[in-house]
């Protein structure tokens, strides 16, 4: 029976914890999981070395490698919680002043291809206004030969 109970209340603890949404941002996030991780690691090595034998006051008080590992477990930890209660971040979108760009070149190009009086005050625009010029020859033309041979 007791069994049955152990096992229910551990039933419910995976279930309170799967909808606990910061169970579900230590899930989802990779930074606060190497926070968490580097913080345990931190702190697992500064209890050995304050059970490493010797006397635990001189260790708490002269001892460098363990005042590192507190303080790195500490910084890790204050990440963690800091990241935990600022929320998920959200995700910046990518290309967004290319995807524009390119919308307003697309859109230009389909105006010029499907207006004909933007495309000639574009080309005014860039290459100056057309010049109308009336042609006159200079020379006079010769008189085409008639099929008349000429004898001598």
């Amino acid at each position: 029976m007791a069994k049955k109970k152990k096992a229910a209340a551990a039933a419910g603890a995976v279930t309170a914890a799967r909808s606990n949404p910061y169970v579900q941002r230590v899930i989802e996030d990779d930074e606060i999981r190497d926070n968490v991780r580097v913080a345990f690691e931190a702190a697992r090595d500064a209890y050995e070395r304050l059970s490493s034998g010797k006397s635990a006051g001189k260790t708490l008080t002269d001892d460098k490698k363990f005042h590192k590992d507190l303080q790195t477990a500490a910084e890790a930890l204050k990440d963690a919680g800091s990241s935990l209660r600022e929320g998920p971040k959200k995700k910046k979108r990518k290309g967004g002043l290319a995807r524009k760009l390119l919308l307003l070149v697309v859109a230009g190009g389909a105006a010029l291809a499907l207006s004909s009086d933007l495309r000639s005050k574009v080309l005014d625009a860039l290459f100056g206004a057309e010049e109308e010029f009336d042609y006159t020859a200079t020379t006079t033309p010769t008189p085409a030969p008639t099929g008349e041979t000429v004898s001598s």
